[in-house]
């Protein structure tokens, strides 16, 4: 298949507008146009996970971390990431990266390590503001069914666990179109009446053009008549981190281990035991410290992240149990859940998940 179809894909299950500003996810080498037969994937893009990718005649690398973060300057082979560059583009290997946009859906990295480590009843701890809107339209009470139907079909109407969502309300238009028009109803040059309703529904900003589009197609009207409202309401389906349940409280000493054992560490930092049990557990891929007031304020007893300074233990003012996990460790099952998600869409396109392990840090024992 071609690698704009691949990427297509992965973008609307972690649109490109849910990363960080300073994320680089997306198609970093590539033409989209390009034919695709067999994929590499990794946490991170390595020049060993690049050799191993030629080794497998692989011609696309998808790794979560991104390797460029910054432009790059020069392409001279100083660093690794110039030296990766190189030889993919060398290999005619193209490389995507599916980083912060991956961590912040409901279904992504974060929800895989709630899957591993056993919690249950797991929602978005950090929900994003400033990603859903609102469409209003108006039309004729006999095409209403099928312009909703066309605005739940190109992705609207979804809030929280519940589909279709929608308002509607009875009400007058008025129109005169000139004598250039067309009208569905109506005369050209006279005031016309039409019973309308009024139709509200809620999307996620990313699909506009598309629900526009849509809009338009299924509306029978000449000129669409449709309001678009930005909404400050949170998005419970996007943002950072997750909280969860255990099914029975555990002592923190025993989870802990337990942890150590499914995320396959060799080291956990923490804060001392607050001797209290384990129920609620908040965690983050990769670098989370940023969300401990949000960890405190959801009341979980235990954080997981990973890259917790010294300082940074003292936040926890006895309030929660901080859990470094490392960075690598908490985010490596990445892979397995895109390898999941890709051969289930495209059951015939071969992956590989990396031999290699790109964790650069080292742990003596």
């Amino acid at each position: 298949m071609k690698l704009a179809q691949l990427s297509t894909f992965l973008e609307s299950i972690a649109p490109l507008s849910y990363q960080e500003d300073y994320d680089n996810s997306g198609l970093l080498i590539g033409d989209p146009q390009k034919e695709i037969h067999q994929a590499l994937i990794s946490l991170d893009c390595t020049e060993a996970v690049i050799e191993e990718a030629i080794e497998k005649k692989c011609d696309l690398v998808i790794s979560h971390h991104p390797i460029v973060f910054r432009g790059l300057k020069k392409l001279n082979g100083k660093t690794y990431i110039e030296r990766v560059v190189i030889k993919a583009i060398k290999h005619d290997i193209a490389l995507y990266a599916i980083h912060t946009n991956f961590d912040n859906v409901l279904h992504g990295v974060n929800a895989k390590l709630c899957d591993r480590i056993g919690l249950t009843q797991c929602r978005i701890l950090s929900p994003k503001q400033h990603l859903l809107k609102k469409l209003v339209t108006f039309c004729p009470h006999t095409h209403a069914p099928e312009v909703l139907r066309a605005l739940f079909e190109a992705g609207a109407g979804h809030i929280g666990n519940y589909s279709e969502c929608s308002f509607s309300v009875d009400g007058m238009g008025t129109f005169k179109g000139n004598k250039s028009t067309k009208p569905f109803v109506g005369k050209p040059e006279e005031l016309h009446h039409e019973p309308e309703a009024r139709i509200e529904t809620i999307y996620p900003a990313h699909l506009e053009q598309h629900l526009v589009k849509a809009l338009h197609h299924a509306h029978p009207y000449e000129e669409v008549a449709y309001d678009l409202y930005t909404l400050d309401n949170h998005f419970a389906m996007v943002g950072s981190g997750m909280i969860g349940v255990l099914e029975k409280p555990m002592e923190e000493e025993v989870f802990l281990k337990h942890v150590k054992k499914q995320l396959h560490t060799l080291v956990i930092r923490h804060t001392a035991f607050r001797n209290k049990p384990i129920k609620h557990v908040a965690v983050c891929g990769g670098s989370g410290s940023f969300l401990l007031p949000k960890a405190i304020k959801a009341g979980a007893d235990l954080f997981i992240t990973a890259d917790y300074k010294y300082h940074e233990f003292f936040d926890a003012e006895e309030q929660i149990l901080i859990a470094d996990v490392g960075h690598f460790e908490s985010e490596q099952f990445t892979q397995e859940l895109l390898q999941e998600i890709i051969t289930k869409k495209f059951p015939k396109f071969v992956t590989h998940l990396t031999s290699k392990n790109t964790n650069p840090i080292n742990y003596l024992i």
